[in-house]
């Protein structure tokens, strides 16, 4: 596939370098307490840790400088060439339909990434989020692809941003 020329999205949303993680309000010693309580009473003290999590956690967002690859650029940049083509694609069978189509956004992340429908991290897999209208993506997931599927190529990469799309 001859891509190089081609156009480029500009939908797209670059968190790479942007580690994320849950942190307890509340935590420390007293949820170390709560913890030996629980298992003092035969009960799961991840029962109680998670709950805490989902009712006072907080995430916690630091970017660092992404240093990322040639090859990890040159991956971003045939991303944002096959977002393109899905667009021309569906704008064209929706206007031949009469309807307009909303172009999502496509998020390229590291580790982890919060989303309006909630927080992933990369072994999710590529995702599309509904809520937000946005896919995500951690470029690993290609490696993987590569590696535990025996599916590498262009071909392979672009299905996965097709599909999501």
């Amino acid at each position: 596939m001859r891509w190089e020329s081609g156009r480029r999205s500009r939908n797209i949303e670059d968190r790479r370098g942007v580690r994320l993680s849950r942190r307890m309000v509340g935590g420390g010693i007293g949820t170390v307490v709560i913890a030996l309580i629980a298992l003092y009473f035969g009960i799961d003290p991840s029962v109680i840790i998670n709950q805490n999590v989902q009712q006072g956690g907080e995430m916690v967002s630091t970017s660092q400088q992404h240093s990322s690859s040639p090859a990890e650029n040159r991956l971003a940049e045939f991303i944002s060439f096959v977002l393109a083509d899905t667009e021309d694609t569906w704008h064209e069978l929706f206007s031949r339909a009469n309807k307009n189509y909303r172009e999502p956004t496509l998020v390229l992340f590291t580790g982890a990434v919060e989303s309006a429908c909630g927080f992933a991290q990369s072994a999710t897999g590529p995702f599309y989020c509904p809520s937000d209208e946005k896919v995500y993506i951690d470029l690993s997931f290609y490696q993987e692809l590569k590696q535990r599927f025996h599916a590498p190529g262009d071909f392979a990469q672009a299905y996965v941003i097709a599909h999501e799309i």
